[in-house]
């Protein structure tokens, strides 16, 4: 799904994929914290994990931001309708309010993006950690712009090896930054 914001970025992004909007007051629109269909999959995970609703989810995810982030319900509950006409959950109202559960074809569709799931979960402490004011460095952000200039530059000449490679590439950089710093041998005693 594409992002309707894309042509609208300005100066004010950052580079980091966060839109900057400044004078919004509370309640105004913030940076954007999710991908397209980001929130999608992490709702249906943590209804696979516990059937909820859709007010516990908010807390779960603002939870995981660590108090940084909480999605509106105006976010939330548009995204719960979609999952649940794309019968990947079920809302069974109780009290007036809907508890969702997974669906068996939710569980498969979980299944077979479990590789997207845990992109989700890696973006979520990135972001976490930038809504909290620690920001990557002015020379990481850099090399983040240069990587999304190469990347454009490649515009529409993808062959089926050269999207292997460069997939392989950008995957093993974002597990090497996730692993941190590579354990050094101690140096050998010179004799």
């Amino acid at each position: 799904m594409r992002d309707h914001h894309s042509h609208h970025r300005d100066s004010r992004d950052d580079r980091d994929g966060f839109e900057k909007r400044p004078g919004r007051e509370r309640g105004g629109r913030g940076p954007r914290v999710f991908a397209p269909g980001d929130l999608k999959l992490l709702l249906l995970a943590l209804i696979a994990e516990q059937p909820c609703h859709g007010y516990d989810l908010i807390r779960q995810i603002e939870t995981m931001f660590d108090g940084a982030y909480s999605p509106s319900p105006g976010v939330i509950y548009p995204t719960l309708t979609f999952l649940e006409e794309s019968d990947l959950i079920t809302g069974d109202a109780e009290a007036g309010k809907k508890r969702y559960s997974v669906t068996d074809a939710g569980r498969l569709s979980l299944s077979e993006q479990a590789v997207a799931l845990d992109g989700v979960r890696m973006r979520i402490d990135v972001s976490k950690r930038s809504l909290r004011g620690h920001d990557r460095p002015p020379e990481i952000h850099e090399a983040v712009h240069n990587l999304r200039h190469a990347l454009q530059m490649h515009h529409g000449r993808w062959s089926a090896e050269e999207i292997l490679r460069v997939r392989d590439l950008l995957n093993d950089t974002a597990k090497a930054i996730v692993d941190g710093p590579a354990v050094q041998s101690a140096p050998e005693k010179a004799e």
